[in-house]
C-alpha cells in the first residue's frame, strides 16, 4: 500500500471519529465528507451541480437537504438548516453552492493551492476553466494504456477514463471544472501532513 493510500485510509478513520464528536455543523459536514475519502467534498459538489437545473449555482433549502441525503451525508434537520442559513447571506432562501464548497474545503496553504493550479493549467489548454478529453489530447499520452495497446479502446475512451477519476456518484459527463479539481485535491491534501510530501506527490503525478 502506498504512503498516499495509507494517509487517505487514516484520514477516513479520523474523520469518522471527529464527525461523531463535532458540534459545529459545518465542521461536522466537512468531516463526514472526508470520511468518504479524497473525493468526498468534490462528490458533494457534483451532486449539487446535477440538481442545479437552471445553472444559476444556487439551491433552495429543500434542494440542499435532498442533495445531502442523496449523497449519503446525513445531518439532523436542525443542523442542515443551521448550515444553510449560515450561507444564505442575503436571506433570500437560496445558497450559492460554490461559496459553500469553498468554505467546506479543508484549509490549504498557498503553496498547495499553487501546485494544484499548476497541474490544472497543464490540461486546461484553452483557459476556459474546464478540462475535457479534447484538452487532454497531445498532453496526456495514451500509448501505454493497456486497452489502447490491445485495440480494445481508442484514444477518446482512454482520455474519458482518465477524467472519470475526478467524477463520482455515478455522474460522468466528461467535463472537470477547476472547482471540482480543487475539491478533489483538497481531499487529497487533507490526508497528507507535510507540504514537502504533497509537493513531491503533485510533481511526480503531473510531471512538472
Amino acid at each position: 500500500m502506498s504512503q498516499t493510500q495509507r494517509g487517505e485510509d487514516r484520514m477516513k478513520r479520523e474523520s469518522r471519529l471527529k464527525a461523531e464528536k463535532e458540534e459545529d455543523p459545518i465542521k461536522k459536514l466537512r468531516y463526514m465528507c472526508l470520511s468518504r475519502g479524497a473525493k468526498g467534498i468534490k462528490g458533494l459538489g457534483r451532486m449539487f451541480r446535477i440538481m442545479d437545473d437552471d445553472g444559476n449555482k444556487r439551491l433552495d433549502f429543500d434542494e440542499f437537504a435532498k442533495g445531502l441525503h442523496d449523497y449519503g451525508v446525513f445531518l439532523e434537520d436542525e443542523e442542515a438548516r443551521d448550515v444553510f442559513d449560515k450561507f444564505d447571506a442575503n436571506h433570500d432562501g437560496s445558497l450559492d453552492f460554490d461559496e459553500f464548497l469553498r468554505q467546506l474545503r479543508p484549509p490549504m496553504s498557498k503553496r498547495r493551492v499553487a501546485l494544484i493550479q499548476q497541474a490544472f493549467t497543464l490540461f486546461d489548454r484553452n483557459n476556459d476553466g474546464t478540462v475535457t478529453a479534447e484538452d487532454l489530447k497531445g498532453v496526456y499520452k495514451v500509448a501505454n494504456h493497456p486497452k489502447y495497446i490491445t485495440g480494445e479502446w481508442d484514444e477518446d475512451q482512454c482520455l474519458n477514463e482518465f477524467l472519470r477519476a475526478f467524477e463520482e456518484n455515478g455522474v460522468v459527463d466528461g467535463v472537470v471544472t477547476w472547482e471540482e479539481f480543487l475539491n478533489y485535491y483538497a481531499g487529497v491534501s487533507a490526508s497528507i501532513d507535510e507540504d514537502a510530501y504533497f509537493d513531491l506527490m503533485m510533481r511526480q503525478a503531473w510531471k512538472f
